[in-house]
């Protein structure tokens, strides 16, 4: 089932900071960081597969070989049919406990 696929603006002030933070050091690599997160956003809205979430009614999908998680729920279209919202974009090393959200 196709979703429109909806960023958080605290998502994407995280995936600029993500992005900023490694172009410190190296910018093709902060631009292919950036990519790879925002195409597991985009593949989602195809085929949402992903982990249940640490806070309820939320969902989890690993950016693949890296180290960073999409967190992401689904919300009701006033039109119909439903949306994919992305909420965050984390940092696997960040302290994450169950029902609450990493300080950002």
């Amino acid at each position: 089932m196709k979703r429109s696929v909806i960023w958080s603006r605290d998502a994407l002030e995280e995936l600029i900071g993500i992005a900023r933070h490694i172009a410190k050091d190296n910018p093709e690599a902060a631009r292919k960081v950036a990519v790879a997160i925002r195409a597991t956003g985009k593949a989602l809205g195809q085929r949402a597969l992903g982990r249940k979430g640490r806070v309820s009614g939320t969902y989890e999908k690993v950016v693949a070989d890296l180290p960073y998680i999409v967190v992401y729920k689904f919300i009701a279209k006033p039109t119909g049919g439903e949306a994919l919202v992305i909420l965050r974009v984390v940092h696997m090393a960040r302290d994450w406990l169950p029902e609450t959200w990493p300080p950002a």
